[in-house]
């Protein structure tokens, strides 16, 4: 009953509160917990879940050989007979618990109690085995020892065994080691595994050299690599070898430990002959060249972008590639560091660029702009990446290509202009001279004017377009700093711009200035004066409109060279419109002046008859400067004219100053006394105002007619000097003179110049007349309004 309390107190204190219920009540089945719990063992699950200890004694896996040797090995004799004393309890804790189920299940425990009464005898026996084992943990301590020494010489000897094993392995595979490489050395086998494989081995048959096996085997092996090595030189001579090829022939003699210096001058010769091979290729395209530049050039068989491309995917690329190759396979190494890749990329590169020079020099017409900008684009792309590996390769010759191309084909684009400008001139004289049908008029000279100004003004900005393509963002040498500066200013602005300017004001000035080629025909009056209003408006507008475009599509920079400001080319312009009307007045001047010096030349004026009517040439006369106020008219303003006086049309003409009556001194004129009208005549011009016949015009019609008038009257004037006159010749020249009077006065700026000169003309009649009896005036005023 003692047990049984105790037993009841162990599982009271050790049980759940549920198993004390159960017990009170005496109903349902208890939970078996602590020690019967334990003595039953885990669930299924539990045991599924834990993990395998061997030394767990309630655990399925329970090894007591493990259990006891970890027992002895860890446990003092103390807490092994404390660890008895909790068996005891645990035993008692078991019966109670056993009874309990007695009670509640006496059938099932009936069966149980033997089992029961054996434990408790192997229990007994336990704890006597038990007390064998507290008297032996001393001799189990010492023999700890002893075995623990023992494991640590077995593991040394193990680790010794598995080193000696390692050896031998080793030993073996260095015995293979020649076999290995004649298999992989073969022609035809894999010659980079039986170079992996002697690098591997290389330095410990070095090592052991001083051994005769060693030494034997080191032999064999570097008499198969010597046997490779041969035949990689051999290859290495072959033609067809690609760059790849090569590179991976260079690479394992390398391994194999030739000279550098030697493989660094058979790598760059056999890539050389390559990138020459392309170079030729690229030749053979273009054609031969012609110092002499007689021979007429054929047109190339591909456009420029198809020869770049060629070039950049071939050359270039193949360069690069090889420069890569170069650097990975000589760097650092003695013998191939001293600038010889540099040097002989520089060498390629310039015959490269000089076939590329002589490439874009057959772009001789303009053709299509974009396809250059994108040819030149892409070469300048992958020079950008052979630069990154070569700097020294020749960036600024590159660059100076690419800019020279561009300035090429802005000067192309000038000539174009200025080709483009002749054809207009052609265009214009052809209308000019073109015969009109009766009663059908031609194009005017202002529409003809704003024809060639529209026209050449938008091609001009149609060149400057095209030449924009040069400096589009997507271009990636517009970043040069060529095209930021020089480009825009001294290329476009100054080359293009300001260049086609001058020369169209030289070229339009050149109608003035050159006289015209024998069997050439002189340019027309009317071309002249077209001419000399296109420079005037060119002064006013056009070379401002011009500069601001220019400017505002290729925007210099304000550190940038110096330019040409546009007043200086204003004034050239205006200087070649006063050259050019200066000149049409000229022209217009002795064409008149012609006239008129052949109808006083081939005229008898000691025989002529009494006029009865004006000359025909005095009536052409007016009809030419009637003609011309016309044409002057249509391109030029009015003008300012001097107020005339109310009896201009009406003035009388006389053959001596205006002063005096015209039969006054003929009743004392003699031929005794010649000197008197000629000294009272030179009296009369120190009181005149001197007339300039040939001073510069002014841009009005008055201004251009009155140069005109005044340039055919004083050629009529010099004529009638050299002629002797009768009576009736001078007569004739009076009526000629009043008639011209009646007509021209209207034309000038001032009537003065008109009458002075045909006054003078009169004098000088009078003064080579042998009977200078002049005629009435009444019947002077009658024969011109009758003629």
């Amino acid at each position: 009953m003692a047990e049984v309390e105790g037993a009841g107190t162990e599982t009271e204190s050790g049980g759940s509160p549920e198993a004390g219920t159960a017990t009170g009540t005496g109903s349902g089945w208890r939970r078996p917990h602590g020690p019967l719990q334990r003595y039953y063992g885990p669930s299924a699950a539990e045991a599924a879940e834990a993990a395998p200890d061997p030394t767990d004694i309630d655990g399925p896996n329970f090894d007591p050989e493990v259990f006891l040797t970890k027992v002895r090995s860890e446990c003092p004799l103390g807490q092994l007979l404390a660890r008895e004393a909790a068996l005891g309890r645990e035993i008692r804790a078991l019966d109670s618990d056993m009874q309990t189920l007695l009670y509640e299940n006496y059938n099932k425990f009936i069966s149980a109690t033997d089992t029961i009464r054996k434990m408790k005898v192997d229990f007994r026996r336990m704890e006597a085995e038990m007390e064998d084992l507290a008297s032996n943990m001393a001799a189990i301590s010492a023999s700890s020892a002893r075995v623990s020494a023992a494991l640590q010489d077995r593991h040394r000897r193990g680790a010794q065994l598995a080193g000696v094993q390692a050896l031998l392995r080793k030993l073996q595979s260095l015995v293979e080691v020649p076999g290995r490489l004649r298999r992989w050395a073969a022609p035809g086998a894999d010659p980079a595994r039986a170079l992996h494989c002697y690098a591997r081995t290389r330095a410990v048959l070095r090592h052991y050299r001083h051994l005769p096996s060693f030494r034997a085997i080191e032999d064999e092996s570097q008499a198969i690599m010597a046997d490779l090595a041969q035949r990689l030189r051999a290859r290495l001579r072959e033609d067809t070898l690609d760059p790849k090829e090569l590179t991976e022939c260079v690479e394992m003699l390398l391994q194999l430990e030739e000279p550098p210096e030697e493989l660094c001058q058979e790598f760059l010769s056999h890539a050389g002959a390559r990138l020459e091979a392309e170079l030729a290729a690229l030749e053979a395209e273009l054609p031969p060249s012609d110092p002499s530049g007689t021979a007429s050039t054929p047109p190339p068989a591909s456009d420029i972008l198809d020869f770049v491309d060629r070039g950049s995917s071939a050359f270039v690329s193949n360069l690069c590639l090889l420069a890569t190759s170069y650097r990975s396979l000589f760097e650092g190494r003695p013998g191939a560091g001293d600038g010889r890749l540099e040097t002989f990329a520089a060498t390629l590169t310039t015959r490269y660029f000089e076939l590329l020079e002589r490439r874009l020099a057959l772009e001789r017409g303009l053709g299509d702009t974009s396809l250059l900008v994108r040819a030149l684009d892409r070469f300048h792309r992958r020079l950008r990446a052979l630069l990154e590996l070569l700097p020294t390769a020749g960036a600024e010759a590159g660059a100076t290509l690419v800019a020279r191309a561009a300035r090429e084909r802005v000067a192309r684009y000038l000539r174009a202009l200025q080709t483009f400008f002749l054809g207009c001139l052609g265009d214009v004289r052809q209308a000019l001279a073109a015969p009109r049908p009766p009663g059908k008029e031609g194009p005017g000279l202002p529409d003809l004017l704003a024809t060639l100004a529209s026209s050449v003004l938008g091609q001009l900005k149609a060149v400057l377009a095209y030449v924009q393509l040069f400096t589009a963002r997507d271009v990636a040498f517009a970043s040069l700093p060529y095209f930021k500066g020089e480009f825009c200013i001294e290329a476009v602005r100054e080359g293009l711009g300001v260049a086609f300017v001058r020369w169209l004001c030289c070229t339009a000035r050149g109608f003035a200035d050159s006289p015209a080629e024998r069997g050439a025909p002189a340019a027309p009056p009317a071309l002249l004066l077209l001419l000399a209003r296109l420079c005037l408006d060119y002064e006013a507008t056009t070379i401002s409109y011009i500069l601001t475009l220019t400017d505002e599509q290729f925007p210099p920079e304000d550190t940038g060279p110096a330019v040409t400001p546009g007043p200086a080319l204003c004034a050239e312009a205006r200087g070649a419109a006063q050259r050019l009307l200066d000149h049409y007045v000229q022209v217009q001047g002795a064409a008149v002046a012609q006239m008129l010096r052949k109808s006083v030349e081939t005229r008898d004026w000691l025989g002529t008859v009494e006029p009865r009517n004006v000359r025909a040439v005095m009536k052409r006369v007016v009809e030419d400067i009637t003609a011309i106020d016309v044409q002057v008219g249509q391109l030029f303003e009015e003008g300012v004219r001097r107020a005339q006086s109310s009896d201009s049309s009406r003035r009388a003409f006389s053959v001596y100053s205006s002063s005096r009556a015209p039969g006054r001194y003929a009743p004392s004129y003699t031929p005794s006394a010649p000197m008197d009208t000629h000294l009272l005549s030179n009296i009369q011009k120190l009181f005149s105002e001197r007339i300039d016949i040939f001073s510069p015009v002014e841009f009005n019609k008055v201004s251009v007619l009155t140069g005109i008038i005044k340039i055919s009257l004083k050629t009529l004037l010099e004529c009638v000097r050299l002629r002797t006159l009768g009576r009736f010749g001078l007569q004739q020249v009076q009526v000629d003179g009043h008639y011209l009077q009646l007509y021209l006065w209207r034309f000038a700026a001032d009537e003065r110049v008109v009458q002075g000169l045909l006054d003078e003309v009169a004098a000088s009649a009078a003064h080579r007349c042998l009977d200078p009896v002049p005629m009435e005036h009444s019947v002077v005023e009658l024969i011109c309004e009758r003629g």
